[in-house]
């Protein structure tokens, strides 16, 4: 199933730098693959929210009673409508992990909003969907063990400090080293790229390091963070990868993974390409490539 709100594409005010309008562009184009797939999510309850997140800083977001501070480190403006589209985000990628545990796989066509912390949020994100998915799967007893595989060109930090200490859950993120948040915190396995690293280094690394990350995490699911800000047309990103590179770094994933027989919930994590579309297009061979190994063959005859 592929997961999809019309929250995700609120509007934004005049000028702000998050490109809202690409999830409306990106699930117009997955309709034409595949629309009978498309579900619309659940909000995440607050209970579910709660076993990721402190219950002041829950509250204070449901109550608009953020401060300009916190505000200015999410980088989006209070509104109710925030709120609703936070929910729903996080509400996806616990659908995409349900749904994956049953068929393999599942997309949230938003989500990997892996910069708010326990208790604050950063860098666009309010609440934290892989943690909260995560605890969530394993609450339900569905699962035990779990890896959070994160390849947004950003660093994880906010998951990576939420699941800290905690044996059963892996989190490992390939990342650049001099980009945001300028004060990591610490994966289970973080890989620190250079400025400009493209698709040769990018992918011989990420070759190298997927085997020993399965094998250190031996996970029964996998939520995959496949951000399309490694992109060398990315306005945030830094690094040089093609779309033909991102094409291969999803493939490089996914297989892994399937071999081992491992469930994954993939989200669409960052994407801020000068041209909107570059990001659309990218996000699109990610859900196309999960279609090819999960989607029902009637979707696709």
């Amino acid at each position: 199933m592929l997961y999809y709100s019309d929250h995700f594409a609120l509007p934004l005010p005049t000028g702000h730098r998050f490109p809202m309008a690409k999830y409306a562009r990106l699930r117009q184009r997955v309709a034409a693959l595949a629309r009978e797939l498309l579900a619309v999510p659940a909000a995440a309850t607050d209970q579910e929210l709660l076993r990721a997140h402190d219950a002041d800083y829950v509250a204070a977001i449901e109550a608009g009673a953020l401060d300009a501070q916190s505000q200015q480190r999410i980088g989006f403006p209070w509104s109710a409508a925030m709120v609703e589209r936070s929910r729903r985000s996080v509400g996806a990628t616990l659908a995409a992990c349900r749904t994956a545990l049953v068929s393999g796989g599942a997309v949230n066509l938003a989500g990997g909003t892996h910069h708010a912390h326990r208790g604050f949020g950063a860098g666009f994100c309010v609440y934290n969907d892989a943690a909260v998915a995560v605890r969530a799967m394993q609450a339900e007893g569905r699962i035990e063990r779990a890896l959070v595989i994160d390849l947004d060109v950003h660093q994880g930090d906010g998951t990576a400090a939420i699941l800290a200490g905690d044996a059963s859950v892996f989190t490992f993120s390939m990342h650049g080293g001099h980009n945001f948040p300028f004060r990591k915190a610490r994966s289970d396995l973080d890989i620190e790229l250079a400025d400009g690293t493209g698709d040769v280094d990018y992918l011989a690394t990420l070759r190298a390091a997927l085997p020993r990350v399965l094998d250190r995490s031996r996970p029964q699911l996998a939520v995959y963070l496949a951000g399309a800000d490694p992109y060398v047309g990315d306005r945030l990103g830094r690094l040089a990868l093609s779309k033909a590179g991102l094409a291969v770094r999803d493939r490089l994933v996914l297989d892994a993974l399937q071999r081992e027989g491992v469930p994954v919930a993939i989200a669409m994590a960052g994407g801020y390409a000068h041209a909107i579309d570059d990001s659309v297009d990218i996000h699109l061979a990610t859900i196309a490539e999960a279609l090819a190994r999960f989607a029902p063959r009637r979707v696709l005859d």
